[in-house]
């Protein structure tokens, strides 16, 4: 960088030769203290906002407060999408990790219909509510105790696979939630491909998933090349459909990729924040009696007529939602997430060298007490009658 480059770099340390903070990092999350990485930073460097490392193989700068990170989501001229090499090769170069922002923005626009707006919403909703209620009598009825977690995963899996592969039978579905869970262990790992390592097993998953996607897609066009329709359609079916205005069709690999990363934003998060929910609802009695007395009301306003819920009843579900939200917050799914600067930029007066990576930490953002009053107390009013300012809610 030459020195005075080098001088106006941010505070840090780059640690170990090829290591860098990794095994810092994976000690904090591993004892079950994520919180203690970052605090070491500003332990060492005091609360610049911004810090130096080497994490998963290249020098990065680590960005911890609103302003930093809102900077860097912002400037699409300065910063591209930056993740590690494991993700990228495991969610697939193809999907939105890898995208430049004109393809991104694209194949954004044409995924999005089938999975939000009124219409696609209330499609879902008979599915989804009969998938949870029957999921619910199962483990009443299994007469012991059930792994919870493990339990809400495969509950959201059969439901992100009903959406995106609506005929998918149950060998299917089982096939692509064995081969998702190992992918998934490997996703954040350090590319390490060895026996042992979890990268090398997410590898191994991915190419099982990739084949049994490529199964159902060649399906799909022996179907469609015969004249024979499936019924509903799904995301795989609207991939299939979907052209740009040159009428350039998605490719094989393309549709694929985009169902993983899919797969990935949308199963493994809600498993993990309705559990997380459950648990600080079951921690806070009060909280619980008056999240489960809205329920109950909303319950008693359905008319007889009605068969399930509808969109109507859920915006009614305003303490459920702040519930919701404060678990997002404490919890944060992405607490991380990874960029890459394309030329010399400066956040918070420290430069970011051209070709470094940048990690954007929303947990501390969302754990610092000058946004968040008790960062670490559970407490759903603080969301009453309240917007978070921009980039402070990630």
């Amino acid at each position: 960088l030459g020195a005075e480059r080098r001088a106006r770099l941010p505070p840090g340390q780059m640690g170990w030769p090829l290591v860098g903070g990794m095994w810092a990092f994976l000690r904090a999350f591993k004892s079950g203290k994520p919180d203690a990485f970052i605090a070491s930073f500003v332990r060492r460097f005091g609360r610049t906002g911004v810090y130096r490392s080497f994490m998963f193989s290249s020098p990065t700068v680590l960005v911890t407060t609103a302003e930093g990170c809102k900077q860097v989501l912002m400037d699409d001229d300065a910063f591209v999408t930056g993740w590690p090499k494991a993700t990228v090769a495991l969610v697939g170069p193809r999907s939105f990790v890898a995208m430049p922002h004109d393809e991104h923005r694209r194949i954004r626009k044409l995924t999005a219909a089938p999975i939000n707006g009124f219409d696609a919403l209330t499609g879902y909703l008979p599915f989804i509510d009969s998938t949870v209620t029957s999921s619910l009598r199962a483990w009443a009825d299994h007469g012991g105790s059930v792994e919870f977690l493990t339990e809400l995963r495969r509950m959201t899996f059969k439901i992100i696979v009903q959406i995106f592969l609506g005929g998918a039978d149950q060998a299917t579905t089982r096939a692509l939630e064995r081969s998702y869970t190992e992918l998934n262990c490997g996703m954040r790992a350090m590319a390490i491909n060895l026996p042992g390592f979890a990268y090398r097993g997410a590898l191994r998953a991915r190419r099982r998933l990739v084949a049994v996607l490529q199964g159902v897609l060649d399906e799909r066009r022996a179907a469609r090349a015969k004249g024979v329709s499936g019924g509903g359609v799904d995301m795989m079916d609207r991939l299939i459909e979907a052209q740009d205005e040159r009428g350039r069709h998605l490719d094989d690999d393309e549709i694929i990729d985009v169902l993983v990363m899919y797969l990935n934003a949308g199963h493994e998060s809600s498993g993990h924040i309705t559990m997380w929910a459950t648990v600080f609802l079951q921690e806070n009695p009060d909280m619980f009696a008056r999240a489960k007395a809205e329920q109950e009301a909303i319950m008693r306003s359905i008319p007889s007529s009605q068969r399930g819920l509808t969109l109507r009843d859920f915006r009614k579900m305003e303490y459920l939602s702040q519930v919701i939200d404060e678990t997002l917050r404490l919890v944060n799914i992405s607490f991380v997430s990874f960029r890459q600067a394309t030329r010399d930029v400066f956040v918070n007066g420290y430069l970011i060298p051209k070709g470094w990576k940048v990690q954007l930490w929303y947990r501390s953002v969302h754990m610092d007490p000058q946004v968040y009053p008790d960062p670490t107390k559970f407490d759903p009013l603080r969301w009453e009658g309240h917007s978070p300012r921009a980039g402070t809610f990630l």
